[in-house]
């Protein structure tokens, strides 16, 4: 999966922080601007998650009386993340002389600016089918350029570019969490359990790896064929000779023991891949069960993802 288009212009939409029972004000700003397709919705995800309070589609003049709001005493907000780009029409082009103007204010503030290059970008849309902003009416080509010429003073200002050239909408996320967020918002871990098949190739981004083609294969039978390893039928058939019990005998304390040693290093993130033939069956199974295993862990943070799970089916 890679960064998608954002969607077409519409109100702002806010997530509302966690209640807090002492006063603060805004401590931190990050503006998130750049490309249409470049990656910015998944790039404010990353943000909100890490509990800013975060606004999509704001017009350039009103972040400012945002900040206003923000750094009037007993407001709640200490972290912000907002996304401004060419969606705002003819109020994008005041953005630099809003970010410029913010520097009279007591809070820092950062502009993020995600590039990709035009042949990215176009794919893009292509996979979404949507229209670019900039030209409703004509080709992605022609969007893309107006685009480019519309972006390049704010590129050459930016704080932080992310080419994201290349990145799938995962590896984006964590390199947004490592380099960008501040270490008190990126304490946790976070660990995403990855399910894969070795016919499709095995994950680039892999920092586990685990084979587990030496479990019995639901896919020689024909009940289980077109189940997946989330289906308890299959997970019963794969430990019913159990080497899957023995296999996390010995898995569980290897993990207990690796996550805080790659916590105290200052690793912000942590893919375990979990592999099988196909993808379907095992390896799903598998990183079901550890995901539900350190899910409620306090010091980490759990995705899993299946990355071939939903391929042709068999």
């Amino acid at each position: 999966m890679v960064p998608t288009p954002e969607d077409a212009p519409g109100p702002p939409a806010t997530a509302t922080p966690a209640p807090d029972a002492t006063p603060s004000r805004l401590q931190d700003l990050v503006v998130i601007t750049g490309f249409s397709g470049a990656g910015k919705s998944t790039a404010m995800n990353v943000f909100e998650d890490a509990g800013y309070f975060c606004v999509d589609n704001l017009p350039p003049e009103m972040i400012r009386s945002l900040v206003d709001l923000f750094m009037h005493e007993g407001s709640k907000v200490e972290h912000a993340a907002v996304v401004s780009d060419v969606r705002g029409g003819e109020f994008f082009e005041t953005l630099s002389a809003v970010v410029d103007g913010m520097a009279t204010l007591e809070v820092a503030h950062r502009l993020l600016f995600l590039d990709a290059d035009e042949q990215t970008l176009m794919n893009r849309y292509k996979e979404t089918r949507r229209r670019h902003p900039l030209a409703p009416h004509s080709s992605i080509a022609t969007g893309i350029a107006a685009e480019r010429s519309v972006l390049e003073p704010l590129k050459q200002r930016a704080d932080f570019v992310v080419d994201t050239t290349g990145l799938s909408a995962a590896e984006l996320r964590r390199r947004i969490a490592a380099e960008y967020l501040p270490r008190q918002s990126a304490g946790r871990l976070a660990v995403t359990f990855q399910s894969f098949g070795f016919k499709h190739g095995p994950p680039r981004d892999a920092d586990l790896s685990f084979d587990v083609r030496f479990l019995p294969n639901p896919h020689y039978v024909p009940d289980l064929r077109m189940l997946t390893g989330r289906d308890q039928r299959v997970v019963d058939y794969v430990a019913r000779e159990g080497h899957l019990a023995d296999f996390y005998e010995r898995l569980i304390p290897l993990l207990d023991f690796l996550l805080p040693q790659y916590q105290a290093e200052g690793k912000s993130h942590l893919m375990v891949a979990v592999g099988c033939t196909g993808g379907r069956h095992r390896s799903v199974a598998i990183a079901e069960h550890l995901a539900a295993r350190y899910r409620d862990r306090e010091d980490l943070f759990v995705e899993v993802a299946h990355r071939d799970a939903d391929r042709a089916k068999p």
